[in-house]
């Protein structure tokens, strides 16, 4: 049996294939000229091509799966195994007309025919010829169709241009097959090998990236020169289009290469955390997420978190700004969002918790009261905002715990003293390195409820420097209007102080700013007098110094006599800091004979004090005597309480010169002046009309010139210490006073008159002669205080001199000349 023209695809060798055909797909020069020479045959039978274009010389494999060209190739082969192949012009017909090939074909030769297992034939074919259909012979079992050699235009052998078009086309191709990762290597010696020109057009037309429509416009070309400069044209283009593919491939390889890279280490990080028992950041992430949802924040808070988790996510966290992100959305899950705690509505429990932590300070124990009484009425009352102040040591900042226990508040403070950067308030951007919230946000996440009672200790030692003023950002915490949208630059939200309850502290109210100032209900506390100092020694600092320094009840007894003589012999302050640390002193006493076993006395009496706190440190002013002319007590107001001072003038022979003395400031000064001009122009009112002002000398001095004193307030004092000593008459005994005057001699009112009082009564003093416009001050003071004392109220200096003065001469009083 004859030997099969179909070979099996199992039995395939390449050495099959080298011994029994001539499968080279390199034309050499003779080759070409030789076929260009051969005679076609009249009519072909023609193989319509779906996805691909035959160029002469050119071997390809076609794979034959439709019955009719199965046919043609069968029959093809058995004879002279010469085929014409057309392209279709759409590939999606599965059986092609006359019309729907193209009219230009090549004629080829059935190089080899394989049986493949899937059932399909593959040929290997070689072009040889273009030709032209000139007519359709028949079209069943195939289409056969009579042809027409198409004729080559070559161009002149010495065209210097085309062969450097030929060069170029080498050129390009090789830089193709070195951009192209699907084209192996080897390609690039078939295109140095080939000689013939029109060969290695059309080698690599049939190889580019084309369209069959592309390609068939490059075989319709006959002009072998026309020819080469299009397939140069469509080089330069798939070399363009293969060159920023290759770009993109690089850039997306790189970019996928560091995100697997970092995933890979990113595994193995979570790994080795697993291993040391550390949680993940999925983990961490997976928390949050659980955490929010049991958050009581409102629509907008909770859209905005969901927001910034989800760029947390996709954050690389060996990055710096993963841990800033991390510390952002902390915060909001720390923060109390429209968490608060229940008030206490029982008004008279809160009236004993108030009474029982701090003596005295009626009025702010009645605002907290009737706060309460609102607020038990209306739930969704805004927090007042008050601002207490007075003296050092009076209990402001103490009494804020006591508030919160009433109300059943957390109790929060921050201490504004010295603070210069506007930033404390609001907070950093989170942007900086080190970025932090404010003070105010922190209090409220370190308080866990979004109503504490808030204290603002020392608003009146706050200062502006180069960062900002916190006074300025302060407006927006204490106005009801704006705190129920708080801005902090950290928060980058706003958030709801409208229920936290601010106290505010301050020693003085002049450095505060305005504004500030405005926002806040003002509550003046005052300093203490003896007995409350006796009475908050007994019932609060001496248990509470017994308690710290590990002693009970009965190791120490302080009588009252005992506090008395320490707060007026050891203290000079309106509060009881230095007043507890007197009584610290006597507990240590106590403390160091019980731990060296000495005896010493359980009820101390007041000869015991010198050996225990010392000697007296300060020594009161108590009344003089009405002897001498022109000295007369005045009071006045400092910064630890009242106190009384005594006005003295002297007169001496001279030219009618007024000195005063004692270390006093301009308003004081001012007010000597103001008296001495009104003495000289009612000097017969005054009964002086024959004094000589211009042959004398006058001194005015107060005691005690190392302490500045300033004020209008020893105006009248002033008057009637000159006036006693021009005529030479007796002041009133145990009187004192305070009042400004002016040139008409009218008596106008000062402040400070509780403070005063206290210290008159302190001094021995029964009479006082205040400006009638003062009568409110002492109607507010607590009857008990004014017990033994007489007050007299006046408009005018005459008012005051016809008490003041008396008709008796002074002992050995001076004569003056007319």
């Amino acid at each position: 049996m004859a030997k099969s023209n179909f070979i099996s695809f199992d039995n395939l060798t390449f050495q099959d294939i080298e011994a029994e055909a001539e499968l080279i797909p390199l034309l050499t020069t003779e080759d070409e000229e030789a076929l260009r020479s051969e005679e076609l045959p009249k009519e072909v039978p023609l193989l319509p091509l779906r996805n691909t274009v035959l160029f002469p010389g050119v071997v390809i494999p076609i794979t034959a799966g439709r019955d009719k060209s199965i046919q043609l190739i069968k029959d093809a082969n058995k004879s002279d195994k010469i085929i014409g192949v057309v392209a279709q012009k759409d590939q999606n017909i599965e059986n092609p007309s006359p019309s729907d090939i193209y009219s230009l074909g090549t004629v080829a030769q059935i190089l080899r025919v394989l049986k493949m297992p899937d059932g399909n034939t593959t040929v290997i074919i070689r072009g040889k010829r273009r030709f032209e259909v000139q007519s359709i012979v028949s079209e069943d079992p195939y289409l056969r169709a009579s042809i027409k050699p198409v004729k080559e235009t070559l161009p002149k052998k010495d065209d210097s241009e085309f062969k450097a078009i030929i060069d170029s086309i080498k050129e390009m191709a090789l830089k193709i097959i070195q951009e192209n990762p699907n084209i192996p290597s080897e390609a690039s010696f078939a295109i140095k090998n080939i000689q013939s020109h029109a060969f290695l057009i059309n080698f690599v037309s049939s190889n580019m990236n084309l369209s069959v429509k592309e390609k068939q416009r490059v075989l319709s070309i006959v002009d072998l020169r026309e020819s080469a400069i299009e397939c140069l044209k469509l080089m330069n283009l798939e070399y363009q289009k293969l060159e920023l593919k290759n770009d993109i491939q690089s850039k997306v390889r790189t970019d996928l290469d560091q995100q697997q890279r970092e995933y890979y280490l990113n595994q193995q990080m979570k790994t080795i955390q697993e291993e040391l028992g550390v949680v993940s950041f999925e983990q961490e992430i997976d928390e949050m997420r659980i955490r929010s949802k049991e958050k009581k924040w409102d629509p907008a808070v909770g859209e905005h978190f969901e927001k910034e988790l989800f760029k947390l996510q996709r954050m690389n966290p060996q990055v710096a700004d993963y841990s800033v992100q991390r510390n952002y959305l902390d915060l909001f899950l720390d923060l109390p969002w429209n968490e608060f705690s229940k008030d206490l509505f029982d008004l008279k429990k809160a009236q004993r918790i108030l009474d029982r932590d701090h003596f005295g300070l009626e009025d702010v124990k009645k605002r907290i009261i009737e706060y309460l009484a609102v607020l038990k009425l209306r739930n969704d009352m805004k927090s007042p905002i008050l601002c207490l102040h007075g003296p050092p040591g009076v209990g402001k900042t103490s009494l804020g715990k006591s508030v919160a226990e009433a109300l059943g508040r957390t109790y929060v403070r921050i201490s504004l003293g010295g603070m210069r950067d506007e930033a404390e308030i609001r907070g950093h951007r989170k942007t900086y390195i080190g970025a932090l919230p404010g003070r105010i946000i922190q209090s409220v996440k370190k308080a866990g409820t979004s109503n504490p009672v808030f204290i603002l200790d020392e608003i009146d030692k706050i200062s502006s420097g180069v960062q900002g003023d916190p006074a300025a950002a302060l407006l927006e915490v204490l106005d009801p209007e704006q705190n129920a949208t708080f801005y902090d630059n950290f928060l980058e939200m706003g958030y709801d102080l409208s229920k936290v309850m601010f106290i505010a502290t301050a020693n003085s109210l002049s450095p505060i700013h305005p504004a500030l100032r405005d926002r806040m209900e003002m509550i003046n506390i005052s300093g203490y007098t003896l007995e409350e100092k006796s009475a908050i020694a007994k019932k609060h600092l001496l248990p509470k110094q017994l308690r710290e320094h590990g002693l009970k009840k009965e190791h120490l007894k302080l009588s009252k006599v005992v506090l008395d003589k320490i707060v007026e012999g050891y203290t000079r302050e309106s509060g009881v800091r230095g007043l507890e640390k007197q009584v610290a002193k006597a507990v240590r006493y106590v403390a160091k004979s019980i731990a060296m076993e000495e005896d010493y006395k359980k009820s101390l009496l007041a000869k015991d004090l010198v050996e225990i706190l010392g000697p007296e440190q300060v020594y009161r002013d108590l009344y003089e005597n009405n002897h001498v002319a022109g000295v007369v007590t005045g009071l006045a107001w400092t910064s630890v309480g009242g106190d009384i001072l005594f006005i003295e003038s002297a007169i001496s022979e001279g030219k009618g010169q007024l000195s005063i003395t004692g270390n006093l400031g301009k308003v004081m000064k001012e007010s000597a002046t103001i008296a001495m001009e009104f003495i000289k122009s009612n000097k017969a009112l005054l009964g002086l009309e024959n004094f000589s002002f211009d042959q004398y000398n006058i001194h005015i001095h107060v005691p005690e010139g190392a302490t500045p004193k300033d004020g209008p307030s020893a105006g009248i004092t002033m008057l009637t210490s000159l006036v006693s000593l021009l005529t030479q008459r007796r002041v009133k005994s145990k009187l004192a006073m305070t009042g400004e005057i002016t040139l008409r001699g009218k008596v106008l009112p000062v402040g400070g008159i509780k403070e005063k009082i206290l210290a008159a009564k302190r001094s021995k003093i029964n009479e006082i002669i205040l400006c009638e416009d003062n009568r409110k001050d002492i109607d507010q003071i607590n009857q008990k205080y004014l017990k033994g004392l007489t007050f007299h109220y006046v408009r005018e200096m005459k008012g005051v001199l016809d008490i003041a003065i008396l008709s008796q001469k002074v002992s050995h009083p001076k004569i003056f000349k007319s």
